[in-house]
C-alpha cells in the first residue's frame, strides 16, 4: 500500500492550522480545481469524530463520489480520515500536528490501495502516487497561506 508523506511548516497557530485542515468549506475551497463539492453527510463547517462526508469532484475527467468518515480525533494534535467508499480500494489519511518554535508542522500521512490488482498497482507507480501528492501539496500551500494570513 503506497504511502505518501508531507510535512507543512505553517507560521501561525495549531488550532488554526487543526481546524482549517478539517473545515468542508475551506476544502471545497482549495480544491476549486477539481470542482470538489459536498453533497452528503456534514457539508459545511467542522467536521468532528464519527461525521462523515461525500464529495463530487472531477478527477481524470471523470465524476466520482467519495465518502470518508472521521475515525480518530484528539483536538489540536491529531485527526484521521477514512474512506468509507469511492473509487479506491481503500484509503487512510493522518493528520498530524506540532506546535514548535512560534510555527506549527503540519504532517500528511496518505496511505492509499487501488482498485484492479496489478492493473491498479501500475496505475500506483505510473501517476497515481504522483498524482495524490499534487493534491495533497496544492491543498497544503492553500492552507499555508489562509493560516498565515488570519
Amino acid at each position: 500500500m503506497p504511502l505518501i508523506e508531507i510535512k507543512t511548516i505553517i507560521h501561525s497557530d495549531i488550532q488554526t492550522c487543526f481546524d482549517l485542515s478539517r473545515n468542508i468549506d475551506f476544502h471545497k475551497d482549495s480544491m476549486a480545481h477539481s470542482n470538489e463539492k459536498a453533497i452528503a453527510g456534514k457539508t459545511s463547517g467542522l467536521i468532528g469524530l464519527n461525521e462523515w462526508v461525500t464529495w463530487e469532484a472531477f478527477h481524470f475527467g471523470l465524476k466520482q463520489k467519495l465518502t470518508s468518515k472521521i475515525t480518530a480525533f484528539d483536538s489540536p494534535y491529531y485527526f484521521v480520515d477514512e474512506m468509507v467508499s469511492g473509487a479506491f480500494k481503500s484509503f487512510k489519511h493522518e493528520h498530524i500536528f506540532v506546535f514548535e518554535g512560534g510555527k506549527t508542522i503540519m504532517t500528511d500521512k496518505f496511505w492509499f490501495k487501488s482498485p484492479f490488482g496489478v492493473l491498479g498497482r501500475l496505475a500506483n507507480n505510473l501517476f497515481l502516487k504522483n498524482y495524490m501528492m499534487t493534491l495533497l501539496k496544492t491543498r497544503n500551500q492553500y492552507l499555508k497561506d489562509k493560516a498565515e494570513n488570519c
